[in-house]
C-alpha cells in the first residue's frame, strides 16, 4: 500500500483557560522538512514536536500550526502602580512650577513607558498534555488524509503500468515482421552481386540483425513491470524505490526506440514513453 506525501489534519483541545485549533498540513519532499507556528510560550515543546512528526511522517514539507483563544477577560497585562504614581508626581510638580491649569492627566500617564508590564505566563503540564494529544490526533488524522490519496495514486499509476505492459505485447508482431522484411531486403539487395564467401555473410547478417533485435529489452521491460507491480503491492511501499525502478523501465523503452525503425512501432514506443512520464509525475508524491 502507498502514501500521498499531501495530506491535512485538524484537531481542536479545550482547556480550562484557552481553546486550541491545531492544524498540520504536508506536502511532496525529497526529505522531511518541518516548520512549526505557535505561541513563543511553548517554544522550548520545539525539539519534541519535530522528534514527533519526523518519526511519524518520514517525508514531506510539513507546516503544523497551533492557534490560541484564551477564554475570560483575563489579561497578560498589569498596571505598573509605581512607574504610574512616579510619573503622576512628576507632572503635578511639573504643572505647579509652570502654574497650569489643572487638566485631567490619566490618559497621558497611560502613554508613558513602562506604564504597562507584561507578566510571564508558564506551560501547565496538564495543558500541554491536552496540547500533545491533539497534536497526535491531528497527525492522524493526517495519515488517513495520506492514505486515501495513497489510493487514487495507485489506481492511477496501476492502470498506466498495465497500459504500458499491454503497449509491449503489441509490439511483438511488428518486432517479428521488422527482422524478416529486413533480412529479405538485405538478401534481396546482394542477390546481384557474386559473394565470395557466404558463411561469413550469413554471419555478419545474423550479427546486424542481432543488433536490431529487442527481444532482450522486451524481457528485460516485463521483468522491470512486474517487479514495479509486486513493490506497490508491499505492505510498506517505498516512493523512492518505484522511482528508481520507474528509471530503469524508462532505459528499456529508450532503447526500444532507438533500435525500431517501424514507423508503427515508434508510435507504440512513444505511447510508453507518455504513460512512463505521467506514472514518474505521480512518484514524486509517493511517500
Amino acid at each position: 500500500m502507498i502514501q500521498s506525501m499531501t495530506g491535512y489534519g485538524r484537531a481542536e483541545v479545550s482547556t480550562e483557560k484557552a481553546e486550541f485549533i491545531i492544524e498540520i498540513k504536508s506536502l511532496n519532499s525529497k526529505q522531511i522538512d518541518i516548520q512549526i507556528k505557535m505561541l513563543s510560550l511553548y517554544r522550548e515543546k520545539e525539539i519534541e514536536l519535530r522528534k514527533l512528526i519526523a518519526e511519524k511522517l518520514r517525508r514531506g514539507k510539513v507546516e503544523l500550526s497551533i492557534w490560541r483563544e484564551k477564554l475570560g477577560t483575563t489579561s497578560n497585562y498589569k498596571l505598573n502602580t509605581n512607574v504610574v504614581l512616579d510619573y503622576y508626581q512628576q507632572i503635578n510638580q511639573l504643572k505647579k512650577d509652570l502654574k497650569l491649569k489643572s487638566t485631567d492627566i490619566v490618559p497621558a500617564l497611560l502613554k508613558m513607558p513602562d506604564v504597562l508590564e507584561k507578566s510571564e505566563e508558564k506551560v501547565e503540564s496538564d495543558e500541554w498534555q491536552k496540547i500533545y494529544v491533539g497534536i497526535n490526533d491531528a497527525i492522524t488524522n493526517l495519515l488517513k488524509f495520506r492514505i486515501d490519496e495513497g489510493k487514487n495514486l495507485e489506481y492511477d499509476i496501476k492502470s498506466r503500468i498495465n497500459n504500458i505492459s499491454e503497449l509491449l505485447g503489441s509490439l511483438e508482431p511488428f518486432a517479428k515482421q521488422r527482422i524478416n522484411s529486413i533480412r529479405k531486403k538485405i538478401l534481396d539487395k546482394l542477390s546481384d552481386i557474386d559473394l565470395v564467401d557466404e558463411n561469413r555473410l550469413e554471419q555478419e547478417l545474423i550479427y546486424y540483425l542481432e543488433k536490431l533485435d529487442i527481444t532482450e529489452e522486451q524481457i528485460r521491460l516485463k521483468s522491470h513491470l512486474d517487479y514495479f507491480k509486486n513493490t506497490i503491492e508491499e505492505t510498506d511501499s517505498s516512493g523512492k524505490k518505484l522511482v528508481f525502478i520507474a528509471q530503469e523501465m524508462g532505459r528499456e523503452i529508450n532503447t526500444i526506440g532507438s533500435k525500431s525503425s517501424n514507423s508503427e512501432m515508434q508510435k507504440i514506443v512513444v505511447e510508453m514513453k507518455d504513460e512512463l512520464e505521467k506514472i514518474k509525475e505521480q512518484l514524486l508524491n509517493i511517500l
